[in-house]
């Protein structure tokens, strides 16, 4: 069986390793011993590490890393909105941690990479070496395929279940379903060096979507216009289809 690390497993990695869990011997790491216990009890192989802002000249390569097909990083290394922060010593811990790797590299970044501006944004509006939470993996490992993630839902994650405000805006969002089916079909494909957008494609408002979450009508007007990421290039590169297309259906 192949094997596959998940550096940061938190919501989604727990997802994604559910699902992959009968293709792949799922390697973790965590920042909590309760947590490792709760994983090694599903048959995980957990490693205790954590990512801190300042340098750890302690930090050592991940002992399992060289036995690993494939790794996804799932720990943020950006601030909200794209903000740059600085992570540099963080980022530099997690460099360290994957030291030599010679597998198939997944880093899960973010659509709040991209500017709030109305308008449609594809990966050709903003290259990985601009930005600074994506370009740091890059300049050691050229081949990571770089995920920009949109708002992650499904399960209790729903917009009704949250304080909302600017009702009119458009979403854009993803069900963790979706993610877990993109790594897949990636996994599967062999892919490196790639960089996508995984968003459902239908952008209604948040109030379109906490109404259909409720079960009420939505008798406003349909806001055409807003700051929107396209996942076009992902569904022709992959032939992909949604399972969860459209947010106001995420809780069916």
């Amino acid at each position: 069986m192949k094997k596959l690390g998940i550096i940061g497993f938190g919501w989604l990695g727990n997802h994604i390793a559910e699902r992959l869990s009968g293709q792949y011997e799922i390697f973790a790491t965590t920042t909590t011993p309760s947590k490792a216990e709760n994983l090694n009890a599903k048959g995980y192989h957990t490693t205790l590490v954590s990512f801190p802002n300042e340098l750890d000249l302690e930090m050592k390569p991940w002992k399992s890393a060289a036995d690993l097909d494939a790794i996804i990083i799932s720990v943020p290394f950006s601030g909200i909105r794209g903000a740059q922060i600085p992570m540099n010593d963080k980022r530099q811990n997690l460099l360290n941690f994957l030291g030599d790797f010679k597998g198939q590299l997944f880093l899960a970044s973010s659509t709040g990479v991209y500017p709030d501006t109305e308008k449609e944004f594809t990966e050709d509006d903003l290259d990985s070496q601009d930005v600074e939470s994506e370009s740091f993996i890059l300049e050691k490992f050229p081949k990571t395929n770089i995920l920009r993630l949109a708002g992650l839902m499904g399960d209790q994650r729903l917009l009704k279940n949250y304080n909302i405000t600017n009702l009119d805006q458009l979403v854009n969002h993803i069900h963790y379903a979706d993610i877990c089916s993109v790594v897949e079909k990636m996994l599967n494909s062999h892919s490196e060096f790639k960089l996508y957008n995984v968003v459902a494609p239908i952008h209604p408002s948040k109030e379109e979507v906490i109404n259909a979450q409720k079960g009420l009508a939505y008798s406003g007007e349909r806001t055409a216009v807003g700051r929107t990421v396209s996942p076009e290039k992902l569904i022709q590169d992959l032939d992909f289809k949604f399972q969860f297309p459209d947010p106001r259906y995420f809780h069916l």
